[in-house]
């Protein structure tokens, strides 16, 4: 018994501690986040897009660069863009590069993983994208996306009036407000998933042993880099498998992520397991309420096939210019998360900032009208299970930190 509370508050500390870290990086990401949605809007992305395809890949590429991370937003966006004319490909490179590229996921991942995995994602999503343009020019799929844009005709539009200056709207207090409305759009699409996820990560460190990872991935094990071929290929096909059963969207599946790296995962299948955020089943049954079944699973083996492609063409790559990561980088339990340095002065700034935005947004511009980015259809059982499960998560991390200070 004295053993459980001692990994309890251990795993309520090292939850408490992984969000502290990333927190101030979650507030600016967001808030960026917030800016370019309201500033530079979907309206304009699909008038900047046009119809030459390398044109559209290029910008779509882009766009989803500088949009949320958020899946279901991605999801919805991709889906807006296609139906009012991009290309199949370039709405997949819109969706790879908003959940692959994004600015917030670059910096949530160097402060949990380091430089290279921030390197590796970037030069990932690229090489994703590259894949399945590559498949999809192969394949040529012209009767299933024919199909897709039927399925999508019944759906009403949603066209907002995208037509005033935004160097004009970046000026006014209205503006700023409605950036502060989107700013809690963005953590109303996320707490739950940071929440359970970073709360898994935690008890994952203080419970699960060593020796379940190495079963779990071949080979794997602290201190241990030299795998071969088709040891690295189960750890890409895990991978995913993993990212699968936790449900959880990219920005909470870093510190698990880190956790894998830092139990002796390959660079190989940690890459796969942060880039299967949309090969999990609720992106699949979004994607057929969109399109049909047909397209949906056609889109998951795209989006399958590109990231085992890219998993181990980044782990080769890297290991041919001497770049792969020393998992002991990774510090998963760490007694001074909560020290004075950069990130607590960094915290603060971010949070006065947050705050800021909570009151322009919620007390001073009440009456602010804006129509938001449309989210994909998320299902109502896996939200509420999400929801109460966040809300367990808060029970528990309380619990244990109260174990960890005053029963310990």
């Amino acid at each position: 018994m004295t053993n459980f509370l001692k990994q309890w508050g251990e795993a309520a500390y090292t939850t408490t501690g992984f969000f502290w870290m990333a927190l101030w990086a979650f507030i600016l990401g967001y808030i960026i986040s917030s800016m370019i949605q309201i500033f530079v809007t979907e309206k304009r992305m699909q008038k900047a897009m046009g119809e030459n395809e390398r044109k559209s890949v290029l910008l779509g590429t882009f766009f989803g660069f500088i949009s949320s991370s958020c899946s279901f937003a991605a999801l919805a966006s991709a889906k807006s863009i296609f139906k009012k004319g991009a290309s199949f490909l370039s709405s997949i490179a819109f969706l790879l590069a908003s959940t692959n590229l994004v600015i917030e996921l670059g910096i949530i991942i160097s402060i949990f993983l380091g430089w290279q995995f921030v390197v590796g994602e970037y030069v990932g999503g690229i090489l994703l994208i590259g894949i399945c343009w590559i498949l999809i020019k192969l394949i040529n799929p012209k009767k299933l996306i024919e199909k897709a844009r039927k399925n999508l005709e019944s759906q009403e539009d949603d066209d907002a009036d995208d037509g005033k200056d935004w160097k004009k709207q970046i000026q006014k207090e209205d503006s700023w407000a409605r950036v502060a409305k989107k700013y809690k759009m963005e953590w109303q699409m996320v707490w739950k998933d940071v929440t359970v996820g970073f709360t898994i990560a935690g008890i994952v460190a203080a419970f699960v042993p060593d020796a379940f990872f190495e079963t779990l991935f071949i080979n794997s094990g602290q201190g241990n880099t030299d795998f071969s071929f088709l040891e690295i290929l189960e750890h890409v096909l895990v991978g995913p498998i993993a990212a699968f059963l936790t449900f959880i969207g990219s920005m909470g599946n870093i510190p698990l992520a880190a956790l894998l790296f830092g139990k002796g995962v390959s660079f190989a299948g940690v890459m796969a397991f942060v880039f299967s955020d949309l090969v999990v089943f609720p992106v699949l049954r979004i994607n057929a309420r969109y399109y049909g079944w047909k397209m949906s699973l056609f889109i998951l083996f795209l989006l399958f096939t590109a990231l085992i492609g890219a998993s181990l063409a980044l782990h080769y790559a890297f290991d041919l210019f001497s770049m792969l990561p020393d998992p002991s980088q990774v510090k998963i339990k760490d007694s001074d998360y909560f020290k004075v340095d950069y990130t607590f002065f960094l915290n603060l700034v971010f949070l006065s900032i947050s705050g800021y935005l909570i009151y322009l947004g919620f007390f001073k511009k009440k009456d602010v009208n804006h129509q938001m980015s449309e989210m994909a259809p998320k299902s109502q059982l896996l939200e509420s299970i999400l929801k109460y499960a966040a809300f367990l998560c808060y029970i528990w991390l309380v619990g244990g930190l109260l174990v960890k200070f005053f029963v310990q």
